[in-house]
């Protein structure tokens, strides 16, 4: 795989290699020395109450349905969120509990107690700052695009089911199954149990959430479903379980750090455990940290922010928490607020610390219903439902890989369907470039050395090289899994004052759904700063994956070649100029 720029390569000679502590360096000092003034801070305050709000049920919400009390959720999002952005590589992740880890923390709680699960989490954060420290995080970015739908499917399917006892109050006799089906079963049968206030409220919290959502998106609707449905419990005093009557309610101070009782053979026995909150924690917070570039332009250095993940969940378990990772909800929302820096998602532990010190007692109000209703809109959104339908249609392998992941998540284990899935795609990328020894415009899937005297060798244009309003990139070789990353972190470093970008695929035999992914982001990003994209030399196959994964007319203009685009481009700027001055001449 290879992309090549019109303007050229730069040399190495003589380039700049990173040190060590460049490269591990906080993001916070990179703000810091560009300058942070007062209005900075007051942006990243304004930003970190934002998130603060819609961090605080939903901290609650994930710990309960992961079997731990909601002040552990709370705990995690303080400690843990504070270093996350203290000592990470991006400059708005937010840490905190998330939906992900409520399957694997409830199973190690089943299994190793509370105990289990700080040690499991103190284990993992020292394997994510090895891994990060080896510079690993790079390789995490090459898992297939299938994979991640699938298991994010999986997991929102899994957190739905764990809320719908509590969703619908139902009572059952005995405990509740873990599996999927024995759930459904117990459930089915416990149905005539079901709290008719309980329903009531969790409906008007859902109604809630997605009506402000719609209506007023900028309107913290979690925290108002939240607080109404308390309200209502509190004013009625409604029969139905709360925080209150189930753990007593939140405490009011973070507890003092202390080491979980361990010894060898536990941990051998959370071992497991540990090497799955991991792996999740590593693919879960380098995917928050790529939304966050995507929609910011910015750029996260994956090593320094595992390494921070790593230490966030050494912190949080030290302090009772669970696990930490970066949570795309609030990184997004921390965005779209405004923030500036990591100040925001500091600032957004210390709010959430104040909630605890000042407001724990209304916390006793909130009917549990209501919380799962919170996690039910989670898992809705979660789930990447449009993503998922457009895999099953764009090949069979795609599809293969999607639910062979979707199907071992639900009904197996989160870590082996990514490492089948993984499997899998690495296979069928095998497969595809084994059928593909000739493309249909008979392109080689490596180009073989030609002399300078072939007639084929088309001249260089040095205009094209010269010209600062159009920016030329070729990519030559396969565009899959692997190179998607790398290529797509170039693309995506488009300079904000090109007026057109032109992505040449002529040497192109073959991409799959995570490079046709990693265009249609490249894509969104062009239509935001309004520069025209154009694809040039893209067989029918190429095309028509692009075109499946949303790379579609306006987004991106399709050409046969390099010189029509550039001859459209500069037609349109032309065009544009005859309009201006006819306008300035009426």
């Amino acid at each position: 795989m290879d992309i090549a720029s019109e303007r050229g390569t730069r040399s190495r000679v003589g380039a700049h290699e990173p040190t060590f502590a460049e490269l591990y360096a906080p993001k916070l000092l990179t703000v810091l020395r560009e300058g942070y003034g007062v209005a900075d801070l007051r942006a990243d305050a304004l930003s970190g109450l934002t998130v603060a709000i819609v961090a605080l049920p939903l901290s609650m919400a994930i710990a309960i349905a992961s079997g731990v009390s909601p002040g552990r959720g709370l705990y995690t999002a303080v400690v843990g969120g504070f270093l996350v952005s203290l000592l990470g590589g991006s400059r708005f992740q937010i840490g905190g509990p998330a939906g992900a880890f409520i399957v694997l923390v409830a199973h190690t709680v089943d299994v190793h107690g509370l105990d289990g699960v700080i040690l499991a989490t103190i284990m993992s954060g020292m394997m994510l700052v090895i891994a990060g420290y080896l510079r690993l995080g790079t390789y995490i970015k090459f898992i297939p695009y299938p994979v991640t739908v699938g298991f994010t499917a999986g997991i929102a399917v899994i957190i739905f089911a764990s809320q719908l006892k509590d969703l619908f109050g139902i009572t059952l006799m005995a405990k509740e199954p873990g599996e999927l089906i024995p759930k459904l079963v117990a459930l089915a049968h416990g149905a005539p149990s079901a709290n008719g206030s309980a329903v009531l409220l969790a409906a008007s919290a859902i109604l809630i959430i997605v009506g402000l959502k719609r209506l007023r998106p900028t309107w913290p609707g979690i925290l108002m479903a939240v607080a109404v449905a308390a309200a209502i419990t509190w004013a009625f005093d409604l029969p139905v379980e709360t925080i209150g009557t189930r753990f007593g309610g939140i405490p009011r101070e973070l507890p003092l750090p202390a080491l979980p009782a361990f010894s060898l053979a536990k941990v051998q026995a959370v071992f497991p455990d540990a090497i799955a909150f991991t792996l999740l924690g590593a693919i879960e917070s380098l995917l928050s940290a790529v939304v966050a570039d995507g929609m910011t332009g910015r750029r996260h250095r994956s090593n320094c922010e595992l390494v921070a993940q790593g230490f966030a969940n050494v912190g949080s378990a030290l302090f009772g928490g669970i696990c930490v990772t970066g949570t795309i909800a609030r990184t997004a929302t921390n965005v779209r607020a405004g923030a500036r820096g990591p100040v925001s998602g500091m600032l957004h532990s210390v709010f959430l610390l104040a909630f605890m010190l000042i407001a724990a007692p209304l916390a006793s109000y909130i009917p549990l219903s209501a919380l799962a209703a919170v996690l039910v809109v989670v898992a809705w959104n979660m789930a990447e439902k449009q993503e998922f339908v457009t895999l099953l249609r764009s090949s069979w392998g795609d599809a293969v890989v999607l639910l062979a992941t979707f199907l071992l998540t639900i009904f197996r284990d989160l870590t082996e369907g990514i490492l089948v899935g993984f499997a899998l795609g690495a296979v069928l990328f095998i497969h595809r470039m084994a059928e593909m020894t000739g493309v249909e415009d008979g392109t080689p899937l490596v180009a073989e050395d030609r002399p300078d005297f072939d007639d084929a060798r088309v001249p260089y244009n040095p205009k094209l090289g010269a010209d600062k309003d159009v920016l030329i990139y070729r990519i030559t070789g396969a565009f899959f899994f692997g190179a998607a990353s790398t290529v797509g972190s170039v693309l995506d470093s488009i300079a904000d004052r090109r007026k057109a970008f032109v992505v040449d695929f002529s040497a192109v035999p073959f991409l799959d759904s995570t490079a046709a992914n990693a265009m249609s982001r490249v894509a969104a990003k062009a239509k935001r700063q309004r520069i025209r994209l154009f694809i040039t030399g893209a067989s029918p196959t190429v095309r028509r994956a692009l075109l499946m994964h949303g790379v579609r007319p306006p987004m991106a203009r399709y050409r046969e070649s390099i010189e029509r685009a550039v001859a459209d481009i500069k037609s349109g700027e032309a065009a544009q100029d005859i309009a201006a001055e006819a306008l300035a001449a009426s």
